[in-house]
C-alpha cells in the first residue's frame, strides 16, 4: 500500500507541474474578460469624510474593441469617468490592439459617495461590466504612495 501512495503523490506532482508549464502565468492583480486583460485596479487610501476616490487600472491584450459600461462595488454608491474624457456615467472606450490606461493624470474612474474610508493595504470587491466582454469580478487594491508604473 505505501508504494501506491508514493506513486499517487508523484503522479499528482507531475500533473501539477505540467499544468503550470502549459498555462499562462497569472498575477493576483490581473483579471480577464473575454476580450481583454485588466491589470491592477487601484485607488489611494481615503480620509474619513472624503466622498470620492480616483480609480486607476490598465487594459491590454485587447482582442476586440470594447467599452467599460458599468462598475459596482460595495464601497461606493455610484461611479463615473473623470479627467480628460469626463462623463457623468461610466462609459470608457477601449480600442482593439492597444494598451489603454485609466490614470490620475488622464481619464480615470471616479467612485462617488463612498460608504466608508478606503483603508491602505485593503482590497475591496469590484465588478467591471464591459459591453462585449461581460462582467468581471475583480479586486480594488488600496495603495498610498506614488503612481504605480505599468510596464
Amino acid at each position: 500500500m505505501p508504494v501506491i501512495l508514493h506513486r499517487r503523490h508523484w503522479l499528482r506532482a507531475s500533473a501539477a507541474l505540467a499544468a503550470a508549464a502549459a498555462l499562462p502565468s497569472a498575477r493576483a492583480c490581473e483579471f480577464w474578460s473575454t476580450t481583454l486583460r485588466i491589470t491592477h485596479p487601484w485607488s489611494r487610501a481615503s480620509r474619513p469624510g472624503e466622498t470620492e476616490a480616483v480609480v486607476c487600472m490598465k487594459f491590454d491584450d485587447v482582442q476586440q474593441a470594447d467599452r467599460l459600461v458599468r462598475v459596482a462595488t460595495p464601497v461606493a454608491r455610484s461611479a463615473d469617468i473623470g479627467g480628460l474624457l469626463a462623463r457623468p456615467q461610466v462609459d470608457f472606450a477601449i480600442p482593439e490592439g492597444q494598451t489603454t490606461l485609466l490614470a490620475e493624470e488622464a481619464s480615470f474612474l471616479r467612485l462617488r459617495d463612498l460608504n466608508h474610508p478606503l483603508e491602505i493595504g485593503r482590497a475591496y470587491p469590484f465588478t467591471l461590466v464591459f459591453e462585449h466582454g461581460g462582467e468581471v469580478q475583480a479586486l480594488l487594491s488600496i495603495d498610498y504612495g506614488g503612481l504605480p508604473r505599468f510596464g
